[in-house]
């Protein structure tokens, strides 16, 4: 007996799987304690919560229709896949295949289900970065019906068009692994639901102080190791490329967290270094490598490390001050600047840097290898390209994230009730992160409540927020 059919290769199926999970783990647990540690105390809880259920949301989404509408058969011209299920046996066993790319890159050797779930852990992370642009004051039950809609309506076209064969692909767009499908589409969309839902109470702008740096660096660590998935997975070989890829993303990593440690300590107002600014600089570093990874050699990922992080670390420190919109939206962990400025200039660096002697995939006999040329290597055009691709991504998106928020809101509320803004975790889901004692849970003082007389009824004050 044999175990494996004949297409199937057990170490790219091995290393598909291994970097999916890998890519998981960016999801649940990174983000969730790395956001988690970053907000207030009193929404630690609501930011893990969050994290989760977008997690299982669009896993449920993904199977039942979503992932055919990115990398099925054309239902709309080359604009977005025919909406299908990836339930049955010859969907998880049968040999993977994105229809419109057959005979433009080599056959897949692993099965349909590890194409599906690996798809699945980038589909999912895009919606949780987001998160950290409206933490503090959406709603969860607006969110759980936001993620599944915007899934369908903005992500499954966004992987189409440049992953699933669709109109950029047809156009040479480079994006390796997703800094114009999930990071760009991620600030993209978190600013406009920013800008939609208004923004945190005005005590809690001024005092976002993080809960728990330590799971910060937890968060982070996960999330920078995790990127080996995430970039070395996306060749869907484990090639040389992949390695490649996976160097680049530490080298670019590491540029680009020492630029923003060294501008802090030197062009900084305070000129101290500070661990929040090297993680700043790191997730830059990671956003910007991500659509060039397997494209740019050694010094394009040096350049794209220094060239995002610096650039970003200006933004960050000018537009919230000077510069409308920005500084009328309340992004509450500036994801419009580490993913969304970080992902533009990232794909836009790849029209650039692109070099043709990275070969993603060799060619055999009559066969071309195929690799990405940027402007310097020779291409004038794919900047111009890189450009087009990164203008619908802005333009779709934000108009998709800005109509259904507006539409969810006819049905329920967008936003917490100020009075619940106010207390938090507690008022929102009866737990929080760091229970004291003497706490009295909420649901147990708003029972006492309905049974006390008004003139020995406990005040509201009495429940602060923070948790203190």
């Amino acid at each position: 007996m044999n175990p494996y059919p004949s297409w199937l290769s057990s170490g790219d199926n091995s290393w598909q799987m291994t970097a999916a999970t890998l890519v998981g783990l960016m999801s649940i647990p990174a983000l969730a304690v790395l956001y988690g540690g970053l907000v207030q105390k009193k929404w630690a809880m609501n930011t893990v919560i969050m994290v989760f259920a977008t997690f299982g949301l669009t896993l449920i989404t993904w199977v039942l229709w979503a992932f055919k509408m990115g990398f099925g058969t054309p239902l709309i011209s080359t604009f977005v896949g025919d909406p299908r299920t990836v339930l049955g046996a010859a969907a998880e066993q049968g040999q993977a295949n994105i229809p419109l790319l057959d005979g433009l890159m080599p056959s897949f050797r692993f099965p349909e289900s590890s194409l599906v779930y690996f798809q699945f852990v980038f589909a999912a992370i895009t919606p949780i970065l987001f998160i950290g642009s409206v933490l503090g004051r959406i709603s969860l039950k607006a969110w759980m019906i936001f993620v599944p809609l915007w899934i369908t309506f903005a992500y499954a076209v966004n992987a189409f068009l440049l992953w699933g064969g669709g109109y950029w692909a047809g156009k040479g767009a480079l994006d390796f692994s997703g800094g114009y499908v999930i990071h760009l589409a991620a600030g993209v969309s978190g600013f406009t639901a920013a800008w939609v839902i208004g923004p945190r109470l005005k005590r809690d702008r001024e005092r976002a102080i993080p809960n728990n740096l330590l799971f910060v660096a937890v968060g982070a660590g996960i999330l920078w190791l995790g990127w080996n998935g995430f970039n070395g997975g996306d060749p869907y070989f484990a090639s040389q490329d992949a390695a490649g890829a996976v160097i680049n993303t530490n080298l670019a990593t590491a540029v680009a967290m020492m630029t923003w440690i060294l501008m802090d300590m030197f062009l900084g107002k305070e000129k101290k270094a500070t661990f929040l600014g090297g993680v700043n600089g790191l997730i830059c570093g990671l956003v910007g490598i991500t659509p060039a990874a397997g494209y740019v050699n050694g010094l394009g990922a040096i350049v794209i490390g220094l060239v995002c992080s610096a650039v970003v670390w200006v933004a960050w420190y000018t537009l919230p001050k000077y510069v409308w919109p920005f500084n009328k939206v309340d992004d509450a962990l500036g994801v419009v600047y580490t993913h969304g400025i970080a992902g533009l200039f990232g794909g836009l660096l790849v029209g650039l840097l692109a070099d043709p002697k990275m070969i993603e995939y060799v060619g055999l006999g009559k066969n071309p290898s195929i690799s990405g040329t940027g402007l310097f290597y020779g291409h004038p055009k794919q900047l111009a390209i890189q450009a087009g691709a990164a203008l619908t991504i802005i333009i779709w998106d934000s108009v998709v994230t800005f109509i259904l928020l507006k539409g969810i809101g006819l049905f329920v509320k967008l936003r917490i009730p100020d009075e619940d803004l106010e207390i938090g975790d507690i008022a929102v889901h009866g737990e929080e992160a760091y229970p004291s004692e003497d706490l009295v849970s909420v649901g147990s003082s708003r029972a006492d409540e309905a049974e006390a007389s008004p003139t020995t009824m406990e005040p509201k004050t009495a429940r602060t927020a923070d948790g203190v």
